[in-house]
């Protein structure tokens, strides 16, 4: 990491790895600056190192070598009450014995905050998530969001400047977690707080984050906006992570600026833009998002498809082709008027533009 970046990062972490048993890294030389005021998202899968990552920033997890810095001071040795750090969890842990108003009032007490300033926090807190009626309810008797939107409340009512969540919506059902999503990024917009957040949701990290860091066997992958991580995957775990990818296996059979020439397996020819690929001979992995591909023979990269399952999900018809021996790629056709109609077993014409379609690591 670059100096520059240690100094301007309101949170770093400085060649950190982590290991349990003394041999085996779950975090590898993790090099990372966040800014002040941004919400940044660390996404992967289970076993990644994105939850160590954060644990070791809330300091529940001392880093096995390597510093981190919050606001340019290293607070490896700092205990967790002392770094002034909000914390959200995806099971809320909650005090089940307090009522609503006493729990948002423990972390003030902890810091010694008067009885009337006190009692002014806790309810700005608790009318910051919409919850003002609920101070004298137990969490027993609040459903999930009511619960999640206290523990939120919890984490930013003595003020922090930096809150850290995992995986805090992952206990709520389907639309209830929509919905907070869009209240969390709210809130984040208005008080101007850092936000480090960890998920293995990647349409959570997509909605909500200003950059996300995706995680794969302790190293960042790719750090990059929600856009980039989608239109511009630098390698094929990305790809494939982040949203739904078509894939076909190819050999590089030319190269043409930032373009290459491919046979694809099975016999077709195409060309593809040139990301994170080897010169000519070289095997590769082609990455072209389902809604990139057209039901014509227009573009310059045409294959005949054969149509084995169509969904109907409203807006769109999900449909599963099987192109140049897989049988997993898949168009997402528009349910709208004049849009061609398929049928199940007939063979169709496909195409998409070669700056659709990128050449990735084998």
């Amino acid at each position: 990491m670059a100096l520059d970046d240690l100094k301007n990062a309101y949170v770093a972490f400085d060649r950190v790895q982590k290991s349990y048993d003394g041999e085996i890294l779950v975090v590898k030389d993790l090099n990372l600056a966040i800014g002040k005021g941004e919400f940044l998202t660390m996404l992967g899968p289970s076993g990644s190192g994105k939850t160590t990552c954060l644990m070791m920033l809330a300091g529940f997890e001392t880093a096995t070598h390597g510093d981190i810095l919050l606001d340019g001071k290293p607070i490896n040795n700092i205990p967790p009450h002392k770094r002034g750090i909000g914390m959200v969890f995806q099971n809320y842990a909650l005090f089940p014995h307090m009522t609503v108003g006493e729990n948002l009032a423990f972390p003030l007490e902890v810091r010694k905050i008067g009885k009337s300033e006190r009692d002014d926090m806790v309810k700005a807190a608790l009318d910051m998530v919409q919850m003002g009626d609920f101070a004298g309810r137990r969490p027993a008797q609040l459903s999930g969001g009511q619960q999640q939107r206290i523990a939120l409340a919890r984490a930013l009512v003595f003020k922090p400047e930096l809150v850290l969540m995992d995986e805090p919506l992952g206990a709520l059902d389907k639309q209830l977690r929509e919905q907070m999503q869009y209240e969390i990024k709210h809130l984040h917009e208005s008080l101007g707080i850092t936000v480090v957040y960890v998920t293995h949701d990647q349409s959570e990290a997509l909605t909500m984050s200003d950059r996300v860091a995706v995680f794969e066997d302790g190293r960042i992958q790719q750090l990059a906006t929600p856009a980039d991580l989608y239109e511009r995957p630098e390698n094929a775990f990305v790809a494939q992570f982040i949203g739904e990818n078509n894939t076909l296996n190819a050999t590089i059979t030319g190269v043409e600026g930032n373009m290459v020439a491919v046979d694809i397996d099975g016999g077709m020819k195409g060309h593809a833009l040139a990301v994170n690929c080897g010169g000519v001979g070289t095997r590769t992995i082609l990455s072209i998002r389902p809604e990139r591909v057209a039901l014509n023979s227009d573009g310059p990269n045409k294959a005949d498809a054969k149509v084995m399952e169509l969904i109907y999900l409203g807006d769109h018809i999900r449909c599963r082709l099987v192109v140049s021996g897989n049988d997993k790629f898949i168009v997402k056709v528009p349910n709208s008027a004049g849009q061609k109609h398929l049928v199940v077993g007939e063979t169709t014409p496909i195409s998409w533009h070669s700056e659709d379609c990128r050449a990735l690591d084998a």
